[in-house]
């Protein structure tokens, strides 16, 4: 029998698409839960318990000195040793919009070596506006990223006003590319890249990157929301369109709890 993969969805403090991730794990067979951030400093066995921990979209703390700043501080200096011993034990830990944007801060992506160091930051739009808009999104194939198996295209929706990925410097964008961290890519509705062009690049991101693993390939963040996307009544044309009844952001959750189930 496979395991029952728990998954943790955090909550709390302007985090707003909670809802919907918890949705799309259960869809994808996941015991999810949200925990607010609190409970969760409170009782870190909840975290030990779990197999998945997602960091979903919103707002946390207003976007206040930048976004996701100060609740990747909350993580780091309340949470950093349980979850590095969640990283080590070898589990899932995805972060999306805001999520992403907590987890580059707190350093716990790229991950080079271990370590919550930040190598990257997401900043503002070089359209200087907020962004709400469907993308396309090109995978890459040589990518270790558990959540993006066997997934070539992808088209979801963004809400940001600070997606601009930006690495440090050359060497991490090199580093990034060498070990196939860069997981997916702004494209055009054909696949071409969008080599900058707005919108199809609707944030100017360095190298059009729309998120980045771990080396391991565990730990997915990225700007687009695949949780906005897991049924085809999401989509803004599935009235005029033939859809598939599944939208596709649910693959990415299908592919975690996949790979919990065989490996943990």
């Amino acid at each position: 029998m496979p395991v029952t993969v728990k998954a943790i969805i955090l909550t709390g403090f302007g985090i707003n698409c909670d809802n919907e991730t918890t949705q799309a794990l259960r869809r994808a067979g996941a015991d999810a839960a949200r925990v607010h951030l609190n409970d969760l400093a409170a009782n870190p066995e909840l975290l030990h318990r779990a197999h998945i921990l997602a960091i979903p979209g919103g707002f946390s703390f207003g976007d206040d000195i930048a976004s996701g700043k100060i609740l990747a501080n909350r993580l780091r200096y309340r949470l950093g040793a349980p979850i590095r011993r969640f990283i080590a034990d070898g589990k899932l830990i995805i972060g999306i919009c805001n999520g992403f944007q907590v987890m580059v801060k707190m350093g716990i992506l790229p991950f080079f070596d271990g370590e919550f160091v930040q190598e990257t930051t997401l900043t503002n739009n070089d359209s200087s506006r907020f962004e709400n808009r469907w993308v396309h999104l090109a995978a890459n194939p040589d990518s270790p990223c558990v959540w993006t198996r066997g997934i070539a295209r992808l088209e979801l929706p963004i809400r940001h006003g600070e997606g601009k990925f930006i690495p440090r410097d050359e060497a991490v964008l090199r580093r990034l590319g060498d070990n196939g961290q860069i997981v997916v890519r702004y494209c055009r509705p054909d696949g071409a890249p969008a080599r900058g062009a707005f919108p199809f690049n609707p944030n100017g991101a360095v190298d059009d990157i729309a998120g980045i693993c771990d080396p391991s390939g565990r730990i997915f963040g990225m700007m687009p929301h695949p949780e906005a996307f897991v049924d085809f009544t999401n989509h803004p044309r599935w009235t005029r369109e033939s859809l598939p009844e599944e939208g596709a952001g649910l693959q990415v959750f299908r592919n975690a709890v996949e790979y919990a189930e065989r490996a943990l």
